[in-house]
């Protein structure tokens, strides 16, 4: 008996860290994901098939002028329907966005079952969206057979967009949490790191660590994971506060992440939330926690949700003197942390899998 045939859809965001659950599934289905050549991600070593999907960004050029040009005419898949041939599952992402919006005009055609994760804590409707955008959103709502929610919040959200709340599943992300408990701890003399991972925007917060670190009384060194517009202004800002021999800034391969939350002594995520954009999840705090690694962040978005239980401290979003005072206590007590075991199964792969695979069950037994 052939296996069902699964597409997953990320636009130009497959990524490693989220395709981890489908490698599990395999044996399964047969899973396929769609990458194209304008993908922001290395996804080389993601043990699934993958089939090239071209797009109209892969036909511009390179850069801040491609990317005007493709927001000034939209962005879509090109040949979609040939990738799509034969589907019998196509899983997509978000509201609103072509690569749900495409696949859900096709859905009928075609004939698969159309599944969305979605990410979004902000229920935009027609209002803060554009005309693109409010279609594909129409389309999407109207033919996705089930949306997994990474959140309750996320659920919240989607009510509000105006989904049927039977078709609502919430179904956390996962991570290798083996692959994350299992680096080697630093030596007990290595001095206190504090590593903040995220984009270099401000949205994510690393402005707030530097002044948080040039705050208090202790003298780690910070280490900021990522890259973006802001690596210039973060470390020009660390050396007017003092902080240039203390304060890094580069990026790290996905395989090497293990490694970096092992050797923290605190990890911090002090994202602020913006008029388009919180905190929706933050795949570090899991993988923080699978290291036992200490974590502090603050409360926007859906960050209190996926930290509920697991004993770390909060703080309000910008309140960096708060972060500071945090840090110095943090930094004084043992350098790991021991969260619930069941809180760091939630979010692991298998769990993942396994919730991806009763819902995949769910709308084949509804053909």
């Amino acid at each position: 008996m052939s296996r069902p045939r699964v597409v997953v859809l990320r636009g130009h965001l497959a990524n490693p860290w989220e395709l981890g659950a489908w490698e599990l599934l395999s044996d399964r289905y047969d899973v396929t994901v769609g990458v194209t050549r304008s993908n922001l991600y290395d996804v080389s070593g993601v043990a699934l098939p993958q089939t090239r999907v071209s797009s109209v960004r892969d036909a511009l050029p390179g850069g801040r002028l491609g990317n005007l040009v493709t927001l000034a005419v939209g962005d879509r898949y090109r040949g979609l329907e040939e990738a799509l041939a034969g589907a019998d599952i196509v899983h997509s992402a978000e509201l609103g966005v072509w690569f749900s919006g495409q696949p859900a005009q096709l859905k009928q055609e075609l004939g698969f079952r159309l599944v969305l994760t979605v990410w979004e804590t902000i229920p935009f409707l027609d209002t803060y969206r554009r005309s693109r955008g409010r279609r594909y959103r129409a389309a999407a709502i109207a033919e996705a057979d089930l949306l997994l929610a990474a959140t309750d919040r996320a659920r919240h959200c989607l009510e509000l967009e105006g989904v049927d709340p039977g078709r609502i599943v919430v179904s956390p992300p996962g991570i290798d949490v083996d692959r994350f408990g299992s680096a080697p701890q630093p030596a007990d003399s290595a001095p206190p790191l504090v590593v903040s991972p995220g984009r270099l925007v401000w949205e994510k917060g690393h402005f707030d660590v530097i002044r948080a670190l040039a705050a208090g009384d202790t003298d780690a060194r910070l280490l900021i994971v990522g890259a973006g517009p802001e690596r210039e202004q973060l470390l020009r800002y660390a050396a007017e506060l003092g902080l240039a021999g203390r304060v890094e800034i580069r990026s790290v391969p996905y395989e090497e992440m293990p490694g970096v939350f092992a050797a923290a002594s605190c990890v911090v995520l002090a994202s602020l939330p913006i008029p388009l954009w919180e905190e929706q999840f933050g795949m570090v705090l899991a993988e923080a926690m699978a290291a036992g690694a200490p974590i502090l962040a603050s409360s926007s978005g859906a960050i209190p949700e996926v930290l509920d239980g697991s004993g770390a401290a909060l703080f309000a979003p910008g309140d960096w003197p708060a972060l500071a005072r945090l840090l110095d206590e943090r930094l004084a007590s043992p350098p790991r942390a021991a969260y619930p075991p069941e809180l760091v199964e939630r979010y692991s792969n298998r769990a993942a899998a396994a919730r991806l695979a009763d819902c995949y069950e769910r709308v084949l037994a509804s053909r």
